[in-house]
């Protein structure tokens, strides 16, 4: 999904199907939340509503729960999101540079998502590869030792 609204049962049918993998347990929280995430592309207000009846958990709960996490949004991002790790191994192994690149070629500053509804940039603490830093992630692809010269390649593998 790239942003657009999207209709109620279409929400349901995600929460719904969410549901059921992992069960109506607080113990599944954040599988079913993720799921709903990537089934959708965000979070959406109605998502959390329905969670809400079926885990018998707060809409504030499932809001602070889902806002916390890089990998959630309550907001809807780009058909891909890119995330970048800011950590210190990052830093000091050439991540600036990778990190004004992707900002540059883009177009985007950390949370926005382009126009065309085709990239989110966020950045990250840690993604938990520090012995390849430079490290992004696109979707669900980590690309380690990433140099700013390999930006544009890594990013026409998404059109």
């Amino acid at each position: 999904m790239t942003g657009e609204t999207i209709d109620k049962q279409t929400v349901m049918n995600a929460v719904e199907k969410a549901v059921q993998r992992y069960g109506a347990s607080r113990d599944e929280l954040i599988p079913i939340l993720n799921d709903v995430n990537r089934s959708l592309g965000y979070i959406p207000a109605e998502a959390i509503e329905e969670i809400s009846k079926l885990l018998k958990v707060s809409r504030s709960q499932l809001f602070t729960v889902a806002s916390f996490y890089h990998m959630l949004s309550t907001k809807p991002r780009g058909k891909h999101v890119i995330q970048f790790c800011e950590s210190a191994p990052c830093h000091v192994a050439g991540g600036r540079e990778v990190w004004v690149t992707l900002k540059d070629t883009l177009k985007l500053e950390s949370g926005e998502t382009s126009p065309d509804g085709l990239w989110t940039l966020i950045t990250t603490s840690c993604l938990g590869v520090c012995g390849v830093g430079p490290v992004i992630l696109v979707d669900d692809d980590i690309y380690g030792n990433v140099t700013p010269d390999q930006i544009a390649g890594i990013l026409a593998r998404y059109h």
